[in-house]
C-alpha cells in the first residue's frame, strides 16, 4: 500500500521529534527552501510579508517574529519594542532542520538584530535632554547606520516610512523635544517630512540648513494647515536652494514675508529676527522705560498742483487731450505718434493701496463694477512689473517692445480703457518738464489718474511716463498733426485709489491726519466719524455688539484712529488693558508689520 505524502510527513516529523531535534509545536517544513510549509511562491497573506519600516504600536501580546526570535535565545520570549512589521538586520533561519543539517545547535543560532532597535540606540545617542536637542545631522555619515546598511532619509531610495520611524521614536522621547535639528542629510523633498508636525506638533525649533529643497511645495509640508508645526518660533532653511535663489534674485523680503505667512508663530528665520505680529502688554514687573517720540501724521511738505515748467503748457495740454481719446477708441492710428524707434511697456501692480483698502472701495456697494475686474488679461498679456518676474531675461526683453509697431500692437491685446480727460481734470495729475541738453531737449510728462475699464465698467488707478522729442517737418507725426512724437512709453495700472492723494495741501500718512483726541467723539457708536465706509461700519458694530457699551465705544475709537478691523482693535484693546492711549502707542509700534488683512 503507498503511503501518501501526508503521511510521510507526519512519519518523518515524529520521527524527528522523537530525536529531539525539532520542538514538539515545529511543524514539518520543507529543507531545500527557505519558505515555512515548503511553499514554492510568495505569501499572498500580508501579515506574513516584511515590511521594510513601519510606525510601531505599544505590543499587545507576543507577535509571531518575536515568538519566532525567542526560540533560538536562552531567555525565552523577546522584550525588545516591535514595530509591526518593520524589517530586521540579517535574516531569521525559520528552518530547524537547516540549523540541525549544519551543525548549529537552535540555541547557538544568529540573533537578528531588528532596523527598529538600531534606530532606536542612534534615537538616544543623538538626544540631549537637558537641552531637550536631538541632533539628526549627517545621518547617512554615522557608522552603526552605515553598518547596518538602513537608509536615513535623504539617502536615494529612502521613504517616508523610515523618517516617520525617527520621528516617532523621537516623540518618545523625555522631556518633549524642542529643537531638532535636520542638517546635511541631502533631503531634497518636503514629503519626506510630512510626518515631523504629526508626531513632534509642539516643536519650537527646526534646522533643515543644507539640505536641497527647491521649490514651496516641499516647505507646504510642514506648513500652511492647521495642526503644521503652529509652535515653531525659529527655522534654518540655509544652503538649500529655495531660499539660495530667492536671495540671489533680490527677493529677500518676499521670502521672509511668505515664510512668516506661512508659519505664523515665527520670530527666527535663518539666524535673523523677523517683525511678529502681535499686540504685546507690558508685564506689570516691566522696569523698562519706552521713550515717548512724537509720530508724525503728515508729510514734511505738502502736496502742491501740478508742476509744469520750461514748455508751454499748451503743448502738453493738446498732447494729452489728443492721445487719450485715440488711445480708448482707435489705438492702431496712434501709429503716427510714435517715433520708429519708441520704446512701450505695460507693468500691473495688483495689490490694493492702504488708502483704499482702509476705504472699503473694492468691496463698497457703492462701487459694485469693482468686484467684475479681472486681472488676467493684463497679467497675460506682457506686464513687465520686474518685482514678480518669473519667466527669466527672455520675459524681460520680450516685454519691453521696440519700435511703433511693436508698441502699438501690444496696446491692442490689452482691455479697452475710457480716460475722461477733458470731464474731470481734478482726477489728474500732470508734472512735467523738458530733459536733455542744448538741442537734444526733450519733454518729460508724468501723469497718474484713472480710467474706466471695459466692459466690465470698473475702475483703475495708473501712472504713464511719457518721453517726447518735437516732430521734424517731414516726419509721418508732423505731416498727421503732431507737434511732439513720443519716443518712449511706460505705463503703470494699478489697483483703483481716489484722487484725493494729490488734492493741494498737507499730505496725510497712511490712513490720514490722526484726528486729536478732544474731537473723538464720546457719545453712542452711533456718533461716531465718518472714516469707517458705512458698509463696513455695519458689519463692525454687529461685530462687536457683545461687548459693553464702554468697550464698544473704545473700539470703535480704535477702529477710527488705525483703521484696524474688529479683530485686531479688540486684540490691541484687550492686550493693552483697554486703554486707549497704550492701545494707541502699541499700534504705532507694530503697525509696519500688520498684514492687508488686519485693516478695514
Amino acid at each position: 500500500m503507498f503511503s501518501s505524502p501526508t503521511s510521510s510527513r507526519t512519519l518523518a516529523t515524529t520521527t524527528l521529534k522523537g530525536a529531539g531535534l525539532i520542538d514538539s509545536d515545529t511543524r514539518m517544513r520543507d529543507a531545500t527552501v527557505d519558505k515555512p510549509g515548503g511553499r514554492k511562491g510568495a505569501s499572498k497573506i500580508r501579515t506574513h510579508r516584511t515590511r521594510p519600516i513601519d510606525a510601531y504600536k505599544e505590543p499587545h501580546g507576543p507577535g509571531r517574529a518575536s515568538m519566532l526570535a525567542a526560540r533560538t535565545q536562552p531567555g525565552g520570549a523577546s522584550d525588545v519594542l516591535t514595530i509591526r512589521g518593520a524589517s530586521t538586520v540579517g535574516r531569521l533561519r525559520r528552518n530547524a532542520v537547516t540549523a540541525a543539517v549544519a551543525g548549529v545547535a537552535p540555541s547557538k543560532a544568529h540573533t537578528p538584530v531588528k532596523a527598529v532597535e538600531v534606530w532606536k540606540d542612534f534615537v538616544n545617542r543623538r538626544w540631549n535632554p537637558e537641552l531637550r536637542f536631538l541632533n539628526l545631522e549627517n545621518m547617512m555619515d554615522d557608522p552603526e547606520i552605515q553598518k547596518h546598511n538602513l537608509l536615513p532619509p535623504g539617502v536615494p531610495a529612502s521613504s517616508v516610512r523610515e523618517a516617520s520611524v525617527l520621528f516617532k521614536l523621537a516623540s518618545h522621547l523625555r522631556p518633549a523635544v524642542q529643537t531638532l535639528s535636520l542638517a546635511n542629510n541631502n533631503i531634497s523633498s518636503g514629503q519626506l517630512l510630512s510626518t515631523l508636525a504629526h508626531y513632534l506638533p509642539k516643536l519650537a525649533n527646526l534646522s533643515l540648513q543644507n539640505n536641497n529643497l527647491k521649490v514651496w511645495r516641499d516647505i507646504d509640508f510642514i506648513s500652511g494647515r492647521k495642526g503644521k508645526l503652529e509652535h515653531l518660533r525659529e527655522l534654518i532653511l540655509l544652503g538649500n536652494p529655495l531660499r539660495e535663489l530667492e536671495i540671489q534674485n533680490g527677493r529677500g523680503d518676499k521670502y521672509k514675508s511668505d515664510m512668516a505667512r506661512r508659519f505664523t508663530s515665527l520670530i527666527m528665520l535663518d539666524q535673523e529676527a523677523i517683525a511678529t505680529i502681535a499686540f504685546d502688554a507690558p508685564g506689570p514687573s516691566s522696569t523698562v522705560v519706552t521713550e515717548k517720540r512724537a509720530t508724525a501724521t503728515t508729510f514734511p511738505y505738502e502736496m502742491r498742483p501740478s508742476f509744469i515748467t520750461g514748455v508751454e503748457d499748451s503743448i502738453v495740454s493738446n498732447f494729452l487731450v489728443r492721445f487719450f481719446p485715440l488711445f480708448d477708441d482707435q489705438r492702431a492710428t496712434l501709429l503716427d505718434a510714435y517715433h520708429p524707434s519708441a520704446t512701450f511697456s505695460f507693468s500691473c501692480n495688483t495689490a490694493i493701496p492702504s488708502r483704499a483698502r482702509i476705504q472699503g472701495l473694492h468691496v463698497s456697494k457703492e462701487m459694485p463694477n469693482q468686484r467684475k475686474l479681472d486681472w488676467g488679461p493684463w497679467l497675460n498679456n506682457g506686464s513687465r512689473n520686474l518685482n514678480r518676474m518669473g519667466g527669466g531675461g527672455d520675459k524681460v526683453i520680450n516685454s519691453l517692445h521696440l519700435g511703433s509697431e511693436e508698441a502699438i500692437r501690444a496696446m491692442s491685446t490689452l482691455p479697452k480703457t475710457k480716460h475722461d480727460v477733458s470731464g474731470s481734470p481734478e482726477k489728474f495729475c500732470i508734472d512735467a518738464w523738458p530733459v536733455g541738453q542744448g538741442e537734444n531737449l526733450k519733454l518729460f510728462i508724468s501723469l497718474h489718474g484713472q480710467f474706466i475699464e471695459e466692459p466690465s465698467q470698473g475702475i483703475r488707478s495708473f501712472d504713464r511716463a511719457f518721453v517726447l522729442a518735437p516732430a521734424p517737418p517731414s516726419s509721418r507725426a508732423k505731416l498727421n498733426g503732431w507737434d511732439v512724437m513720443v519716443l518712449s512709453d511706460q505705463w503703470s495700472v494699478r489697483a483703483y485709489s481716489t484722487h484725493d492723494a494729490w488734492h493741494p495741501g498737507p499730505m496725510r500718512v497712511q490712513a490720514g491726519d490722526v484726528i486729536p483726541m478732544q474731537q473723538k467723539p464720546t457719545g453712542s457708536i452711533a456718533s461716531s466719524s465718518s472714516l469707517i465706509p458705512a458698509g463696513a461700519r455695519v458689519q463692525l458694530e454687529h461685530t462687536i455688539s457683545t461687548f459693553s457699551e464702554p468697550q464698544r465705544n473704545l473700539i470703535m475709537q480704535i477702529c477710527e484712529r488705525t483703521g484696524l478691523n474688529a479683530k485686531y482693535a479688540v486684540d490691541c484693546l484687550e492686550n493693552n488693558a483697554w486703554v486707549f492711549d497704550r492701545a494707541i502707542a502699541n499700534f504705532e509700534q507694530v503697525k509696519g508689520s500688520l498684514p492687508r488683512d488686519a485693516f478695514l
